[in-house]
């Protein structure tokens, strides 16, 4: 966190917002996306704006550097750049300002990059339109932004297109563009939300070297009630349009005002949590949703996880009724040295994605598969659904050998194993109703007749609490954590006993992670599910698993219950995953004394 800039009294803010309100011209009328916000910036400061989706965090953001969509206005108030207002200003005097001396690094990367012009000419671009430098010297000037940005051998990755980056790299350019041509005012519009902990973690450091180096002054845009207090001085929290409370982030953080900024502070995951036992939840989030009871550290003959076998997870002792009911039935999925090669042209050595992983997934638990992108956690899921096929090893399925089912088994299998994935959007069919996406598997095994696959349908509905009129609606018109209601609901359909979650919630806002997150811990209760879980995020995986796997590199490098990894990690890597979650070290609001947070 940067404290070289503070607020005082008598200074003039770099950038102040009084009394916004944003309106968007729909075909149902005006709807008011921000109302009555205010704010104010200094110089060498850093600000975070939090908030769910909705909130109006990212419309009062993009409303500063003038990019509203063209539906979009300001309809009063005001905003003020180093004292000169913004709105109602010449579209040709924003364009000067814009870039020059305010700066934006949007929130995906993949889509704010041209697909098909090089990362060079992307910063050549921005250069050459402000000034910045000459068609003579604009490529020294290239290389010198992207290597100030971090990217390694930047000239060679100036010529390369934006698909042959990583996230972090795609990331990386977009700060080299949005820092390029010095401005006093960056805004970052959650810049790091689709990383993995230790990519983030190197991409915020980035932006405040370049930052403070500029003496830059930081609009950050955050749903990460962690990074928010790790990174800014001041936090603004917004709910609905409104700006609810504002202050010092740590102070924010520790004894929160609003009942909204409460809701958030007790919904944020944190690796200092102990373990949601399914079924063990408070009855709605604005309850305490995110404790329960301490978990097992020891396996039923009295044993320490790490002391059994390496590369291995074994059963222990799952504390509720529904993993009562299958404890002592063993494992429902054995993986064995399990290995995914792949031959690269013009090389001779293959790349293995996988390699030799082994490990248990007990019956009743939850089982969560950790790294960062590209550690083969993806890879692993993918080879246990047949989706790709394994180069060496073997899977096991209630017993049987995964690899050599015949069709009429493997047909059985995917009734019984079901995946749930990262983009509820894109795995839902937009031309499809809720309904017919929740009936399709139904219709597609021939489970019952048209009347009882609708009361299955409702049934469903039901169990992920969504209300039955959204039936005749489409993806589009549902929030992201109402479709992956439906993706759960989906999955759920066949009476699956093995859920392959594969970062179900990294993509949602901390309230709605929250709901889903105890969605999947009632229905655990409720129907004695097994789930291999797969994330980035280890907050997440501490508050849901029962044993943890870390991969790195393709390979498993520490694999015990979910309390021994967190309390006692042993591997180097794991230390270093943990160590990178923002705000993991901050004391933070907790109404209930006596219960940990």
């Amino acid at each position: 966190m940067r404290h070289d800039s503070p607020m005082t009294d008598t200074a003039q803010p770099l950038l102040e917002i009084r009394n916004l309100a944003v309106d968007f011209r729909t075909t149902y009328g005006n709807v008011s996306a921000v109302k009555d916000a205010s704010l104010s910036l200094a110089e060498g400061q850093t600000l975070a704006i939090v908030g769910e989706s909705g909130s109006g965090k990212s419309t009062t953001a993009m409303a500063a550097i003038g990019l509203l969509p063209r539906n979009g206005g300001v309809s009063s108030g005001s905003i003020l750049f180093d004292g000169e207002e913004l709105v109602g200003m010449p579209e040709a005097r924003m364009r000067r300002i814009r870039g020059r001396q305010i700066g934006l690094v949007p929130q995906d990367p993949m889509s704010n990059l041209n697909p098909v012009t090089r990362i060079g000419t992307q910063v050549a671009e921005t250069l050459l339109v402000h000034g910045m430098a000459t068609p003579r010297n604009v490529e020294a000037r290239v290389v010198e932004t992207l290597e100030a940005a971090g990217l390694p051998d930047a000239r060679e990755r100036a010529r390369q297109y934006p698909h042959e980056f990583s996230g972090g790299m795609r990331q990386r350019a977009l700060i080299a563009i949005g820092l390029a041509c010095r401005p006093r005012l960056l805004i970052a519009d959650e810049p790091t939300s689709a990383l993995d902990v230790t990519v983030q973690r190197t991409i915020l450091d980035q932006i405040d070297r370049m930052t403070e180096e500029l003496g830059t002054a930081v609009l950050l845009i955050t749903h990460d009630l962690g990074l928010a207090a790790e990174r800014a001085e001041q936090l603004v929290v917004m709910h609905r349009g409104r700006v609810v409370e504002a202050g010092p982030a740590e102070q924010l953080l520790e004894d929160p005002g609003h009942p909204y900024t409460q809701a958030l502070v007790k919904a944020a995951p944190s690796v200092a949590a102990v373990r949601l036992q399914p079924g063990a939840y408070a009855a709605s989030i604005g309850e305490r949703t995110m404790h329960a009871e301490e978990g097992f550290a020891v396996t039923p003959d009295g044993q320490r996880p790490n002391a059994v076998r390496p590369n291995a997870v074994r059963p222990n002792a799952v504390a509720t009724e529904a993993a009562s009911r299958v404890q002592g039935l063993g494992n429902i999925v054995e993986l064995r040295d399990l290995t995914k090669a792949y031959k690269i042209r013009g090389r001779a050595e293959e790349f293995y994605a996988a390699r030799n992983v082994t490990l248990e997934v007990p019956r009743g638990s939850t089982v969560a598969l950790v790294g960062e992108s590209g550690s083969g956690k993806t890879t692993t899921a993918r080879m246990l659904l047949k989706l790709i096929e394994p180069t060496s090893g073997s899977m096991t399925f209630d017993g049987m050998d995964v690899a050599s089912l015949g069709k009429e088994q493997l047909r059985e299998f995917r009734q019984r194993v079901q995946p749930v994935f990262q983009d509820p959007y894109s795995s839902l069919n937009p031309m499809f109703t809720i309904g017919r996406i929740i009936e399709e598997p139904l219709s597609t095994y021939k489970r019952g007749n048209a009347r009882e696959r609708d009361a299955r349908v409702r049934e469903l509905m039901d169990q992920v609490a969504l209300p039955h009129s959204m039936l005749r609606r489409y993806p589009s018109e549902l929030s992201g954590g109402q479709r992956q209601r439906v993706a759960i609901a989906r999955a759920l359909a066949l009476k699956p006993e093995l859920l392959v979650c594969d970062e179900p919630v990294s993509a949602l806002d901390v309230l709605v992670q929250a709901q889903i997150l105890k969605l999947l811990g009632d229905l655990q209760a409720e129907l004695g599910l097994s789930y291999l879980f797969i994330s980035h995020d280890l907050a997440v995986v501490r508050l849901i698993s029962d044993y943890v796997c870390v991969m790195k590199d393709g390979e498993l490098v520490e694999a015990a219950s979910s309390e021994e990894v967190f309390t006692n990690p042993r591997h180097p890597y794991t230390r270093r995953l943990l160590a990178s979650i923002p705000g993991n070290e901050l004391e933070i609001y907790d109404d209930d004394p006596d219960i940990a947070s």
